[in-house]
């Protein structure tokens, strides 16, 4: 059985932060509503064309969920969804600030009518406060939340390179709901969850926060390197790089014996102890290197691997999705879409005996007349175009 099955969601949502929090609950067994606008749909299914037609994004996020297209801004649409919500389990919106409330969907208006439900609302900056109705984009929200001054290289700040702001927002929101439903089984009431993106971040940002809070300075910029850790990070190697990470200083005596072929230097007063190897950074790595340059990476990563020294090859997209752990794990499933079969890796979470149910992604509007019919609505009643 899996676990979230007859669990009901209705799901007004766009681009990535909700849809990413209403795609684990359609793995688990929800049944995943989605209210798309009209004709158009969920504004991420137009980011690109690369997957065979659909858009990379909306693939990602949307997979086992039902797409039902109603004019909000129509009376008629909007009795259609308060009708959903009042006979579903959970409802999530990341629409602009406030247009929840304008269009009677907000969480008093809804709970009033269930109130069991569980009304959940993610935003960029949160309710109240000078940012309230600023635009959130992620990479705008990683520079709110600190996240840019610390990526990159000294001379260059960076953005990481996937929706992280997104991302956390949209964990919070799955864990969120996950708990307000356990507190239902205990009091028989719903609840109101409120995420905002620039407080999911700032979250993630507690180790550079208290470095800098209690340390009087921020973390450096240093690229693929650790700004407070030393050997860390990517180095060059004969052919190609190879990253390594040493954590203590057992393992940079083991490094120095078993690797580098000196087991002297781990005692060399210049590199002695964390903090020294830290301050003489460039002199260390030109011994490293120097070393490594006999060596190809693959080579340098299996003597790191034998000596327990901890150890990764930098992958591409390509090399990700040919992954051996993954292939070994069977991690990889198929998949219906409006454009054939596609190919996609199950949830991270293992529920043993439980497989996740990887649904189709739906075309837009596809499941519309279905719903309607359900709620005792004749599609002719309900304005679902533009």
């Amino acid at each position: 059985m899996n676990p979230l099955k007859g669990l009901t969601v209705v799901a007004l949502e766009q681009a990535v932060a909700a849809p990413f929090a209403t795609r684990q609950l359609a793995d688990l067994g929800a049944r995943v509503i989605k209210v798309e606008r009209p004709e158009v749909g969920d504004f991420a299914r137009g980011y690109d064309e690369t997957v065979r037609g659909l858009a990379s994004h909306f693939v990602w996020l949307n997979r086992g969920k039902e797409s039902v297209c109603l004019d909000l801004k129509s009376p008629e649409g909007q009795v259609a969804v308060q009708a959903l919500a009042k006979k579903a389990d959970v409802f999530i919106q990341n629409l602009a600030p406030g247009a929840a409330d304008r269009l009677g969907l907000g969480a008093a208006q809804l709970r009033e009518i269930n109130p069991e439900l569980i009304h959940v609302s993610i935003s960029g900056y949160g309710a109240g406060g000078p940012y309230e109705t600023k635009k959130a984009y992620d990479l705008l929200v990683q520079c709110e939340a600190g996240l840019v001054s610390i990526t990159g290289t000294p001379e260059q700040p960076s953005k990481v390179g996937i929706s992280i702001a997104d991302i956390a927002s949209g964990m919070y929101a799955y864990t969120g709901i996950l708990t307000a439903l356990l507190q239902r089984n205990l009091s028989g009431e719903g609840a109101t969850i409120e995420i905002s993106m620039l407080e999911a971040l700032a979250e993630w940002m507690g180790y550079p926060l208290n470095y800098a809070m209690y340390g009087g300075v921020a973390p450096a910029r240093t690229g693929a390197r650790h700004a407070a850790i030393y050997p860390y990070g990517p180095f060059a190697c004969g052919k190609g790089l190879v990253f390594l990470g040493l954590q203590n200083e057992r393992e940079w005596a083991t490094f120095c014996e078993k690797i580098l072929g000196d087991a002297e230097l781990a005692a060399d007063p210049r590199f002695v102890r964390n903090s020294l190897r830290v301050e003489n950074a460039d002199m260390l790595r030109n011994e490293i290197e120097r070393v490594l340059a006999d060596s190809t990476a693959e080579e340098v990563a299996e003597r790191l691997e034998a000596a327990g020294i901890a150890n990764a090859l930098l992958r591409d997209m390509h090399e990700l999705a040919e992954h051996p752990q993954l292939e070994a794990r069977d991690r990889w499933r198929d998949y219906n879409s409006p454009v054939g079969r596609l190919r996609g890796l199950i949830p991270p979470v293992t529920v043993v005996g439980a497989e996740p149910i990887m649904g189709a992604i739906p075309d837009i509007g596809e499941h519309t007349d279905q719903v309607l019919a359900e709620l005792g609505l004749a599609p002719g009643s309900v304005a679902t175009k533009a």
